[in-house]
């Protein structure tokens, strides 16, 4: 089993049953109208439920997400993910996923690579660029070279993010769309489909998660909660193979994390929040 990175938490409850499929890519929106804070997150993780045989017993780890740019710039992430997980059944594991993408601030062109260690074994890097439009256009460095294309319009992870809170500010309940975030081996588009709640600006009830958030800006921010599930392409009826449940704030930082990969799901509290200072001229003054 490989775990996945949480995609720009901006990315990321198991859905009970089967979900509805996916519907055609969301269209990409204004990045200048919404702008998103620069910031460092960072995330403990723990187990928050486990079912199966072969269950897990315990989670520890931690989620780094380091977050710049605007619509003039584009927009660089460095994830990295350690998670070690105990189980009895299987034996314990430790993953070590690292994950660095440039996206260009029209949402036309990504830039990605990803590297992963499990217990202590590097596997092949993930290299690649893409580009989007009419379709969407892959070229692969490694693990060797290739390059693949897949018609329509598909979205990179931020614009993604963006796209997410307009539809949460304009009332939206439901955003579908394709998304390519060079995850995986780098060949993988997903169906996603964003389930968007009420929002809320009031205090967190919970007093136990997410402390950097009940101070300063973000105490009384606005914020919606989302489920967003990623299938396989295809039609009819699917279950999400992977699904991330967070509270998004109309700034573009996420809390409450869930990580939901099935068998297991992980808990992400956020222990750590730096805000890069605002740059007044970014984004809304960009001249293209």
């Amino acid at each position: 089993m490989r775990l996945r990175l949480a995609p720009a938490l901006f990315l990321l409850a198991v859905l009970p049953g089967p979900a509805a499929a996916a519907g055609p890519a969301a269209p990409v929106p204004d990045e200048t109208a919404i702008r998103l804070t620069n910031h460092r997150a960072v995330y403990d993780l723990s187990l928050a439920r486990s079912t199966g045989t072969r269950a897990v017993e315990g989670v520890r780890g931690r989620i780094v997400i380091d977050f710049s740019g605007d619509a003039c710039r584009g927009y660089t992430m460095q994830t990295r993910q350690v998670t070690m997980i105990d189980s009895g059944e299987s034996g314990d594991r430790t993953s070590d996923l690292r994950s660095t993408t440039f996206e260009n601030g029209d949402g036309k062109s990504f830039r990605f690579r990803t590297t992963t260690i499990l217990n202590n074994a590097p596997s092949p890097a993930v290299d690649g660029t893409a580009e989007s439009g009419d379709a969407l256009k892959v070229k692969l460095k490694e693990p060797k070279r290739d390059q693949f294309q897949t018609d329509g319009a598909v979205m990179f992870p931020i614009h993604h993010m963006i796209r997410l809170i307009q539809a949460a500010k304009a009332g939206e309940t439901t955003v579908a769309a394709k998304v390519f975030d060079g995850s995986d081996d780098g060949r993988k588009v997903y169906d996603t489909l964003a389930i968007i709640g009420r929002p809320s600006a009031a205090p967190a009830s919970d007093t136990e998660r997410d402390k950097p958030l009940r101070e300063g800006d973000h105490a009384g921010m606005r914020r919606w909660p989302v489920t967003l599930s990623y299938f396989t392409p295809g039609e009819g009826e699917r279950t999400p193979i992977y699904t991330l449940t967070f509270d998004l704030y109309e700034d573009g930082v996420s809390g409450r994390l869930n990580l939901d990969y099935g068998d297991f799901a992980i808990n992400g509290t956020m222990s750590r929040l730096d805000l890069a200072k605002a740059d007044a001229k970014s984004g809304a003054d960009c001249k293209k």
